[in-house]
């Protein structure tokens, strides 16, 4: 399944010009859109909880058909289990898109109960609720090649200039760590207008 979709991704931005994204992109929303919401997310993060509500509530259900949001990592580094969280999330990816997508929002959301002792723990229990392999999603908190899937994501964000997270990216203006919806929503409509 994953790699039918990174097929249609590589099809999808080779015919539309694209090419800031690749095939460990985790995405959601409209493929073919020229208007693209970038995330970069810790999922540590208490104020990624506040974005990733608003996310759900607000912005997917008025963007989802004319809007490719693209979620990117940026775990911080005083953040004892983000950059851990980032390998197994990634890892989900590349079992199952959707997966993907769903296990930060559930990382995200339950951020006040997971610690550096538990993290693991936490997977192996994800990992079984959604019959995936749990020796793998643990393995995956040590694995190279993912890691630098995180890592290329780290230093795009670098390049830009991120600092800290959540950071939203909307064409080149930056929404970063408080963002207002109605600031972030305007930004959307500017850029679907062009």
């Amino acid at each position: 399944m994953v790699r039918i979709y990174a097929a249609c991704l590589t099809l999808l931005l080779a015919a539309s010009g694209a090419s800031a994204l690749s095939r460990s992109d985790i995405v959601e929303g409209n493929l073919a859109s020229p208007v693209r919401v970038i995330i970069y997310e810790d999922m540590q993060s208490g104020r990624g909880g506040q974005f990733q509500q608003m996310l759900e509530e607000k912005l997917l259900p008025k963007y989802r058909d004319r809007v490719l949001f693209v979620h990117r990592d940026f775990p911080l580094g005083r953040h004892d289990w983000a950059l851990q969280a980032a390998l197994a999330a990634r890892w989900v990816f590349t079992q199952s898109n959707q997966l993907g997508v769903f296990v930060r929002r559930e990382i995200i959301a339950q951020h006040d109960s997971i610690n550096a002792r538990n993290v693991k723990q936490w997977f192996i229990d994800y990992a079984y609720r959604n019959h995936l392999d749990p020796k793998a999603i643990v393995d995956a908190m040590s694995d190279k090649s993912i890691l630098a899937m995180v890592d290329q994501d780290i230093q795009g964000a670098t390049a830009r200039g991120v600092s800290t997270a959540p950071t939203v990216y909307v064409g080149g203006q930056a929404f970063v760590e408080n963002i207002i919806y109605d600031d972030l929503a305007r930004a959307i409509d500017e850029a679907l207008a062009r």
